[in-house]
């Protein structure tokens, strides 16, 4: 068990088949790394998590738990979820790894649009405290991790206009921001899209 995860997670099968999207989810990964916005936090633990849906089906793929701070993901860093369920805080996956601890936020934003097919979770404390009230934000009071956060997430998409944003933040959970998009290019250039902005605006009160 690991000690980030808030779900019960069940084996299903132990390994998986390497899946066509792991060259485009490095490749995003590469570029992620060199913003920060994954990798490892001060205590040399891995932040930041990847998902792809597989074809059009509810199961997708998605980076292991810890993983952040790996320089590349081979198929035994990664699972491929097959069945969950929020109200039992439940998942089933197959693979070596541990499934992330955000798996079931990313299976809410799946649920929730049918047209994405990529997930980023990233952190970056800056880029978090200027978008809170710029962007779709879940309740302060709600963890990382948790069927609660599932229902915010679908909550945002049934209340805000977070479907065409296609990017969120986590009030309760610091640093935490979530972008998606129909592939890894569209859900990794919305989140250099908000890093760049941000840059811009300490260039200019520092210039």
């Amino acid at each position: 068990m690991s000690h980030y995860v808030k779900f019960t997670y069940q084996s299903a099968r132990p390994d998986i088949a390497p899946f066509d999207a792991l060259t485009e989810l490095n490749a995003c990964r590469r570029n992620l790394l060199e913003q920060r916005l994954i990798g490892l936090d001060a205590n040399g633990i891995g932040f930041g998590n990847l998902s792809i849906r597989d074809g059009v089906s509810r199961n997708f793929y998605i980076t292991g738990s810890a993983t952040g701070g790996l320089p590349e993901l081979t198929p035994t860093d990664c699972v491929r979820v097959v069945a969950f369920d929020f109200a039992n805080n439940w998942l089933r996956y197959e693979g070596a790894a541990i499934p992330s601890s955000e798996s079931l936020t990313h299976a809410a934003i799946y649920e929730s649009d049918p047209s994405t097919s990529a997930v980023i979770h990233c952190h970056d404390s800056d880029l978090w405290a200027t978008l809170l009230d710029r962007v779709p934000i879940t309740a302060k009071s709600v963890a990382y991790g948790t069927p609660e956060m599932a229902y915010e997430i679908m909550r945002l998409f049934n209340g805000t206009d977070v479907r065409s944003r296609k990017i969120l933040v986590m009030a309760g959970h610091e640093g935490g921001i979530v972008t998606f998009g129909q592939n890894f290019e569209d859900a990794c250039d919305v989140v250099m899209r908000a890093k760049k902005g941000i840059v811009s605006l300490h260039e200019e009160r520092f210039s």
